[in-house]
């Protein structure tokens, strides 16, 4: 995304190896990935600095939708304010009432991001009024949430505004210290649902032809880690698509997994929705052609007909394979 010929590069490789989507980030440690105008206003960033004087998801819609390949904006660090920063990064420098908070008080942090308040109901007005705007103003196929959209790290909810909502709904109680106490989990799943609700019904209105995608982590780990309870999201219907991340590394571990999803979690009318994720490269690792294959071959044994990789720069390492795949 550094430059308009690396973009064409990416969009003559999938051209080349007979991919249909691509998923761009757009939203990354605080900063979107295109000029908005609205991140102008609240916090005087119109785009994130590597990209200043450039529109690279404009660029890559142009030369994506020319090939007949689709643009999915994808939303990577949703309700995380930002990576390795302890203060949150400028979002919470400038916000710092919108910081989730665990039972310590401190800033939610876990695996290195740090979180915003997904339950603050000015930090969801910020992240619907920031999709809505990317919709508006970009000839767009979709958008993507993933294990950060809508999600919170389930120590978070310790703040006073959670805290005095929760009390209000349970006679002046405070919830448990425990983060991982079931009904508690359950309690701030259902809020993020309801936030799922509210912003899939917001964007619809806006695009009825909007594909709305959401890579969620995998459940029940998804609840009670990140307070995802995406079943639910598929039950009532506010998804397109369903891309859990099956990220295994061997083959009979992703077996078990996505069994479960195929056989526990979704019925055969909601698989029609689901492209299980698959983790194709992350740091020095990439899958290896054989562990790919099986991956795609167990796919299609239960009748799934698509897969998403996460992510492109494993395609530029395994070419042979991606020529002969589709």
């Amino acid at each position: 995304m550094y430059s308009r010929s690396g973009l064409e590069a990416v969009v003559e490789d999938c051209v080349r190896y007979g991919f249909n989507t691509i998923y761009v980030v757009v939203w990354n440690r605080g900063y979107t990935l295109y000029p908005s105008p609205l991140m102008q206003e609240e916090f005087g960033r119109l785009i994130d600095p590597d990209f200043q004087g450039r529109d690279p998801l404009q660029e890559l819609i142009e030369l994506a939708q020319g090939q007949g390949i689709e643009v999915i904006a994808w939303f990577e660090f949703g309700f995380a304010s930002s990576y390795d920063e302890p203060d949150g990064g400028h979002l919470l420098r400038s916000r710092p009432q919108w910081a989730a908070r665990d039972s310590a008080g401190q800033i939610v942090s876990k695996n290195k991001f740090q979180w915003m308040n997904a339950f603050d109901p000015e930090v969801q007005e910020f992240m619907i009024d920031l999709i809505k705007e990317l919709v508006a103003h970009y000839a767009i196929d979709g958008i993507q949430g993933d294990d950060r959209l809508p999600a919170l790290p389930s120590l978070a909810g310790y703040d006073s505004l959670t805290l005095a909502r929760y009390a209000l709904e349970h006679d002046g109680q405070r919830p448990p210290n425990h983060p991982g106490d079931s009904a508690w989990v359950q309690w701030r799943a259902d809020l993020l649902s309801d936030f799922m609700q509210r912003l899939v019904s917001e964007l619809r209105a806006q695009d009825p032809n909007l594909t709305l995608s959401f890579a969620p982590s995998i459940y029940p780990w998804s609840k009670y880690e990140y307070l995802q309870d995406w079943p639910v999201w598929v039950q009532e219907g506010w998804v397109d698509e369903i891309i859990p991340q099956v990220y295994r590394y061997d083959i009979q571990a992703y077996h078990k997994a996505l069994t479960a999803i195929v056989e526990e979690q979704l019925t055969p009318e909601q698989q029609e929705l689901l492209f299980p994720g698959v983790l194709l490269n992350v740091g020095d690792y990439v899958a290896s052609d054989s562990l790919l294959q099986s991956i795609i071959d167990t796919h299609r044994s239960f009748g799934l007909e698509g897969e998403v990789f996460f992510f492109y720069e494993g395609i530029r390492k395994r070419p042979e394979f991606f020529r002969q795949l589709y």
